[in-house]
């Protein structure tokens, strides 16, 4: 797979998010995110790009108070809203920038190089993205070399937390059709193993990398895309159902 630029994929991903909501009526409901709006779905993640920037630029080792988040909220007028969250992860890169890349801070799975925070924003950025675009009813497009690092990212991020989404015994395997990406994800008495291999599953499932990504971050159910569950539909239910996001 082609390595990915993460500054500048976030940069673009900001942009294509305010994109999506330029003319829209900002207090359209999101169905991906039950009790938010498109308004509120912007402040949530241009304030989680500042969110992670001052905990980077303070150097934390303790997560940040999300109502103390410096230029925390939008201004008022959609057009100023919309320049403020696509502008949010380049304060985010700023500060990485001032600090240090590999200047250790707080993350929610340990203390990590400062640069982390980039590529968790950027994913954060790629599924809020999906969000706006399935609320407004237009097409969401990412390049599969993005959407396998999305999914990649997604399930180093569980492996990390020490969540245990599939029993021991169980396996899970993942192939995106249109890249030669593969994870197969067996539960052991120790935790979760991942092996970006392909091996033989309880279950399987098999599709483009944008439908995996939306299918593992709940935003689409298995059966709105073009992903094709093989074995036992259990193994995946549970991982549902034991994986946050």
């Amino acid at each position: 797979m082609p390595a990915i630029d993460y500054p500048a994929a976030l940069l673009a991903e900001d942009r294509r998010f305010a994109e999506h909501l330029r003319g829209a009526d900002l207090a359209t409901p999101v169905p991906t995110c039950p009790g938010w709006t498109l308004q509120q779905l912007l402040r949530h993640l241009g304030r989680g790009h500042r969110w992670a920037a001052q905990i980077v630029r303070e150097q934390r080792d303790a997560p940040l108070d999300p109502r103390s988040v410096e230029g925390g909220k939008p201004p008022a007028d959609p057009d100023g809203a919309l320049e403020w969250v696509a502008d949010s992860g380049g304060v985010l890169l700023d500060a990485v920038v001032a600090t240090g890349h590999d200047a250790p801070v707080w993350t929610f799975v340990g203390p990590r190089p400062a640069a982390w925070w980039i590529r968790r924003r950027l994913h954060e950025s790629t599924v809020h993205r999906a969000d706006a675009a399935i609320a407004l009813g237009v097409d969401y497009e990412i390049a599969p070399e993005l959407a396998v690092d999305g999914v990649g990212e997604w399930i180093g991020l569980i492996e990390a937390g020490g969540a245990q989404p599939l029993e021991s015994g169980a396996s899970l395997h993942l192939h995106a059709t249109d890249t030669d990406a593969e994870w197969t994800l067996r539960g052991t008495p120790d935790g979760l193993l991942v092996e970006p291999v392909h091996a033989k599953a309880t279950t399987a499932l098999r599709g483009p990398a944008r439908d995996l990504l939306l299918a593992l971050s709940r935003r689409r159910a298995v059966a709105e895309t073009g992903v094709e569950v093989f074995g036992d539909e259990s193994v995946w239910s549970a991982w549902l159902d034991r994986t946050p996001f």
